[in-house]
């Protein structure tokens, strides 16, 4: 079977350690091209990476008869425009995380992969990282009975230079849409979509336009039900990074984001288990992609199960 020969829209620093070098470890996987705006800077990562060309416009990569499949490492606000040329022009797509702006994006992006009848991925890793897949692994085994609710925490202290991510134009919202964007796709994951949602949001720190304190409450479809809080303004020393899953016999509670061991807690006792993610984090699921595009097997972050995601993102902030 061939090896799968991809280009790379936006080599900023996602793509240095996270991503970039997975697509030239990955057996039948190759990078063969990279785009950025800056040529110079385009020309210095095809360089360090060893990427044979690069270029500084967008069509040029996605119309390169030598690359097979596009990875879209933008900020959200390009994701959608991009997905629909590359999708137009025959070719698989990988997009980073949140899938776009919004949930109606989303559909558009869908809808032209449906049309090109070429497949769509996103990068919502954590489906495929050793811990997440232990804690999935725990709950199917029922290791915590039936489950009953869930409850996510997550409190930073402010942080300057925040740059892109909290401009709403470019990335749909603040750290909210960021961030809790990988903890809710790794629910739905983990115990199935959700089905209903509503939040409130507000800027209390006032550092930024968007907004820097969210809370949440959802309803998954087997019928456990959810909240969370998410606030970028807190004290140092007042962080916190924990999603708890309750259930009828335990809890399980582990880190979305920190270095934390997940904790398993039941009738027998508590018990913790660490294992550490690997040198690139997105390398176990792009491997997915590589397999699946080779016939071989199938990825588990699609844009149809991301598309879930945005649209629980914009029912809690009132967008829906």
């Amino acid at each position: 079977m061939q090896t799968i020969r991809w280009g790379i829209i936006g080599c900023g620093d996602v793509t240095e350690v996270k991503s970039g070098p997975a697509f030239q470890k990955i057996e039948n996987s190759g990078l063969v091209a990279v785009m950025r705006r800056d040529g110079s800077k385009a020309q210095d990562y095809a360089s360090r990476h060893r990427v044979a060309r690069w270029y500084t416009k967008a069509e040029d990569l996605i119309n390169d008869p030598e690359v097979d499949a596009v990875y879209i490492a933008t900020p959200p606000g390009s994701h959608a425009a991009y997905a629909l040329q590359v999708a137009a022009a025959g070719k698989p797509v990988y997009v980073e995380k949140p899938m776009a702006l919004n949930y109606k994006e989303c559909r558009e992006m869908l809808a032209a992969s449906q049309q090109a009848q070429v497949p769509l991925f996103v990068a919502y890793y954590r489906r495929c990282l050793p811990s997440f897949l232990k804690v999935k692994e725990l709950v199917e085994a029922g290791a915590i009975g039936d489950i009953r609710f869930v409850n996510i925490q997550l409190s930073q202290s402010p942080k300057p230079n925040l740059d892109w991510r909290v401009r709403p134009e470019i990335a749909g919202g603040g750290l909210f849409y960021d961030l809790a964007a990988h903890q809710l796709d790794f629910l739905d994951y983990l115990l199935g979509p959700i089905e209903a949602a509503s939040g409130q949001s507000a800027n209390q720190a006032g550092l930024y336009a968007a907004e820097d304190i969210v809370t949440a409450q959802f309803r998954f479809r087997g019928g456990a039900l959810g909240s969370g809080v998410w606030c970028f303004s807190v004290a140092e020393g007042q962080q916190k990074d924990t999603i708890e899953v309750v259930g009828s016999l335990g809890a399980i509670s582990f880190p979305s984001f920190s270095n934390d061991p997940v904790v398993l807690s039941a009738k027998a006792g508590v018990q913790q288990f660490k294992l550490p993610n690997p040198a690139h984090v997105q390398q176990p699921l792009i491997q997915t992609i590589v397999d699946e595009l080779r016939g071989a097997g199938k990825c588990p972050s699609t844009g149809e199960s991301a598309a879930r995601t945005a649209w629980v993102m914009d029912q809690v902030m009132g967008r829906g």
